[in-house]
């Protein structure tokens, strides 16, 4: 490894393999983000975006976020909008995709969620580079089971 701030960003994340390394502080959603959602995507299934029906119709009681919805949070959730702050000496994080998603449970429009992440791998890529992979965990205040659960990969440059 030749880049010195990498090679110490390695050696201290190998340490939090199997640990929990942050939690989301808890996120409302609200219909709104739900529509904005449906628009961006073209989306518009009625069970996300027609209350009345979906209080009607719907098992759940009511509307519910999408679930790709919920998945699309988990940067934001995570906190990598300033690497820096996460990873001494990390210039940027890049998304490199998804090794496993699953749904278990719906959100409901209203509830509140949140995410934990615990650091499942750490290597170096290459020179410079290293990729991790976390487990995220997004819960549903006072449910069950959680929303989501992803194992995320993403790009630490240095």
């Amino acid at each position: 490894m030749s880049h010195p701030a990498a090679a110490a960003a390695l050696a201290a994340l190998q340490t939090r393999i199997g640990q929990e390394v942050q939690v989301s502080d808890w996120l409302p959603i609200m219909q709104e983000r739900v529509d904005a959602f449906a628009e961006a995507t073209g989306d518009h299934q009625w069970i996300h975006v027609d209350a009345e029906r979906a209080r009607r119709e719907s098992p759940f009681g009511g509307p519910i976020a999408h679930g790709y919805l919920t998945l699309s949070l988990l940067v934001m959730l995570r906190d990598l909008v300033d690497p820096a702050k996460q990873v001494p000496g990390v210039r940027q994080v890049i998304n490199y995709g998804l090794d496993k998603v699953r749904f278990p449970a719906p959100v409901p429009v209203g509830a509140r969620i949140r995410a934990r992440f615990v650091l499942l791998t750490v290597s170096e890529l290459k020179p410079g580079v290293l990729q991790a992979t976390e487990r995220c965990t997004i819960e549903i205040e006072g449910g069950a089971k959680p929303a989501c659960i992803a194992d995320s990969v993403f790009l630490l440059q240095f």
